[in-house]
């Protein structure tokens, strides 16, 4: 009987995919040794974003611009636009190309407050995510490829304010922001790729429909 027991349980343990053990096999177990603990969920805490912006409504969207060559992109152009080779936002470079625009000021879409600042490394670098509360709806604006950065996270913004600068993610493109509209908050950080669009939002007409 304890043989079947314990055989059961190391069944279990090998194909839960919740929690497991590994075990050498060479232990012996009696009925006594084994000590199953159910697997424990955390949860992690969720802002509550509107609560947060009725506590402080002076940082409540009052519309978009676009966060380079404010508040109209003057002086870049879109170099690779949302949907283009399944891309999920834009690119924003400066119309002298190659790396003409590498430092240039990055600013906040819209007024909001700043999720994310974070350095993913490999293809993204450093990011900025600002949460935005317009029209009673939430929205999510992603700034990726930053070289400084000039804000912290979990800080309230203005529009136009400056958040960072561009970059070109330590040489591995050449400078340009890539920026992303997000309807859906709280997405991990994404391919940047995919033919999947479900939580994205075409950034630039977006923010054409949404000036104040």
């Amino acid at each position: 009987m304890k043989t079947i027991f314990v055989s059961s349980f190391l069944l279990l343990a090998l194909f839960s995919c919740k929690d497991y053990t590994v075990v050498n096999k060479s232990m012996t177990f009696s009925e006594e040794d084994i000590i199953i603990i159910d697997p424990i969920e955390i949860s992690e805490e969720k802002i509550d974003y509107k609560k947060l912006f009725k506590d402080n409504p002076e940082f409540v969207s009052n519309g978009f611009d676009f966060p380079i060559g404010k508040p109209n992109a003057r002086g870049y152009y879109n170099a690779q636009k949302f949907k283009e080779n399944n891309h999920l936002g834009d690119d924003w470079n400066g119309v002298g190309g190659g790396n003409s625009d590498l430092g240039d000021p990055i600013y906040s879409s819209a007024n909001g407050y700043i999720s994310e600042v974070k350095d993913y490394e490999g293809g993204w670098g450093n990011v900025v995510r600002i949460v935005h509360l317009h029209d009673n709806k939430l929205y999510e604006s992603l700034y990726a490829h930053c070289d400084t950065i000039l804000v912290t996270q979990d800080q309230f913004i203005k529009k136009g304010e400056q958040i960072a600068t561009i970059g070109n993610c330590n040489g591995t493109y050449f400078a340009h922001l890539h920026l992303e509209i997000r309807n859906e908050i709280g997405l991990e950080i994404g391919p940047g790729y995919s033919e999947d669009i479900t939580g994205y939002l075409d950034p630039t007409d977006f923010i054409n429909k949404n000036r104040n």
